[in-house]
């Protein structure tokens, strides 16, 4: 057949000799600075919208709606990959990370029509953040209630 099975030592090599130092410091600095510009400008916009008398409350769900949008816009004009690739999982937390999750694939499948396109691969990669999500917050919900009939609080 002609196919050669390498050893885990040989493998080792390759991996070695093809793949490249990342670095780890400056990767952490760019994420958390990235990251934080992030939600400072979410807590800028906080700030504004309170300022121009929106209460506490509502003005957080006008960040989290303006983020969203933001991150659309962003990966529709094709720069939050760039932004991406410079503070990688500084742009993954927030919720602007979500937004392009979401929006990669529908705007990358909408060729395809709107269902088949467009609602089918929309959640393709933030559909497994959702369940996971869901599904730790439900069990979280109930570990705390069967806590809470022995009368143990959290903290």
């Amino acid at each position: 057949m002609g196919d050669k099975m390498i050893s885990n030592k040989e493998y080792d090599k390759l991996v070695k000799k093809y793949s490249h130092k990342s670095p780890i410091l400056k990767d952490c600095i760019k994420a958390f600075l990235i990251g934080g510009l992030i939600c400072t400008i979410g807590q800028g916009l906080q700030n504004l919208y309170q300022y121009f008398g929106i209460d506490k409350d509502s003005a957080g769900s006008l960040v989290s709606v303006t983020l969203v949008f933001i991150g659309i816009l962003l990966t529709y004009i094709g720069w939050y990959d760039d932004i991406a690739r410079h503070g990688g999982a500084g742009t993954l937390i927030p919720i602007t990370g979500f937004a392009n999750s979401v929006a990669s694939p529908a705007i990358e499948f909408k060729s395809e029509g709107l269902v088949l396109g467009l609602g089918v691969k929309m959640f393709v990669i933030a559909g497994p953040v959702l369940v996971y999500g869901i599904s730790a917050s439900v069990i979280c919900g109930f570990i705390l209630q069967i806590l809470s009939l022995f009368g143990i609080k959290p903290l």
